[in-house]
């Protein structure tokens, strides 16, 4: 029963600790009812939040009870006809996320079927299907970046499909390529411009290297005119990634995951993704070195400074939670899993509002840690081995940012009459 309202006068409510293992289960999932729970609280789960999730598995379970289904029939109409019944009645955890630890729970043991990825569905989902895939494996971009990439080229490919969503590049010619970018680029920012001329130019490259154009056309995409060393790149002072650290409380396990996370961008220059990506097993402890995993599949060692080393080893001691997960930093709730690139960036953002520093993104850390390392006295070089460039032309824009380097080059200016 459900009581509404406050209860009569006199009346004593009990309450009981929360206990998973406490909750009446009946109906087709009461045999998974205990692995689940057990499930649940290896991954971290409080005893409140795993009980709300058996819970939630109970109410499922008497509902395929109801409509005489099975776990086997757990598939996605299935499972948004549940979902809908639920809405029309709960207001909370009526969503495919509040079901994923179960789903996810009764997919390994083999109990419910697994995802089926939609099939393609025209020529067109073939063919950038077949992009994605030469993007991730042969060119050793992420998924995340090689699905970008094909957002972009999408506009492209559809004005080269026909009535029956074929799409045919035997004709593509340079005029064609022209037509589409003064088309479409006017109406562009700077910045969208650029990204689609590169994804149209990889896409291109594609076509040629799987023989669907009789040449490359990469060339007739030109450079979208850009000054790439006009802005200075924008960098924090020693005294505000103090007060970035500061702003993290060290004495809770979150304050030092995210002293830690601070601590490797400014000091090392990671970018998030590699920061994110960094394993335990990265780290050399004997050494004093770190294993960083970087674009293109390249991989680096780098020394690991004292205070970094110091910042990982408290949070590894103290803030992190047990878990399975074999990266450095994980979410501080449960399931306790490998927090995500995006996460990072939060976790920097969090705290420059906490210090009152405004809107800080992660990679002004990494500009800290180029400008830093150069105006110690370091050469471009060395800055972009810091930094993992491919190319020390890409580490120029700091050259600007050595005020007492440019100083020097200064030539005294000469005035009229030979005095100054």
């Amino acid at each position: 029963m459900t009581l509404r309202g406050p209860p009569p006068e006199g009346t004593r409510l009990m309450h009981t600790p929360a206990d998973p293992t406490h909750v009446r289960f009946t109906g087709p999932l009461a045999p998974f009812a205990p692995g689940f729970a057990e499930d649940l609280t290896s991954r971290g789960y409080t005893a409140t939040s795993a009980t709300i999730q058996v819970q939630l598995a109970a109410d499922l379970s008497r509902w395929l009870e109801s409509q005489r289904l099975a776990p086997v029939d757990l598939t996605e109409p299935v499972i948004e006809q549940y979902l809908a019944i639920r809405r029309s009645s709960y207001s909370h955890l009526y969503s495919a996320l509040a079901l994923a630890p179960l789903l996810g729970h009764l997919r390994r043991a083999g109990a419910a079927p697994a995802v089926v990825a939609p099939a393609p569905v025209s020529a067109v989902d073939i063919l950038l299907g077949r992009y994605r895939d030469y993007l991730i494996i042969e060119r050793a971009l992420s998924v995340p970046v090689a699905l970008a990439y094909i957002h972009w080229v999408h506009p492209f490919v559809d004005e080269n499909t026909d009535a029956d969503s074929n799409a045919e590049f035997a004709e593509l010619s340079a005029p064609d390529v022209a037509e589409f970018l003064t088309t479409h680029l006017p109406s562009m920012t700077r910045k969208t411009a650029q990204i689609t001329a590169c994804a149209l130019r990889s896409f291109l490259r594609f076509l040629y290297a799987k023989q669907m154009t009789p040449a490359c056309l990469a060339d007739a995409v030109p450079a979208v005119q850009h000054r790439r060393l006009a802005g200075l790149p924008k960098v924090l002072s020693a005294a505000e990634v103090d007060a970035l650290t500061g702003s993290c409380d060290r004495s809770t396990p979150v304050g030092l995951r995210d002293i830690a996370v601070v601590t490797v961008l400014h000091r090392l220059g990671l970018r998030c993704a590699e920061c994110a990506g960094l394993l335990l097993d990265d780290i050399d402890w004997r050494t004093g070195t770190m294993t960083i995993h970087g674009k293109g599949n390249r991989t680096d060692v780098l020394p690991l400074p004292d205070d970094v080393g110091k910042a990982i080893a408290d949070y590894l001691q103290v803030g992190r939670p047990a878990t399975s997960a074999r990266t450095v930093f994980v979410r501080s709730l449960a399931p306790f899993t490998a927090l995500r690139p995006p996460s990072l960036s939060c976790i920097v953002g969090r705290a420059a509002r906490r210090a009152g520093l405004g809107t800080v993104h992660a990679h002004r850390l990494r500009h800290t840690a180029a400008s830093r390392t150069l105006n110690a006295g370091a050469s471009l070089e060395e800055v972009a081995q810091l930094l993992r460039h491919a190319s020390v032309s890409t580490t120029m824009i700091y050259a600007k940012t050595d005020q007492s380097r440019l100083a020097a080059l200064a030539r005294p200016w000469p005035i009229l009459g030979g005095q100054r």
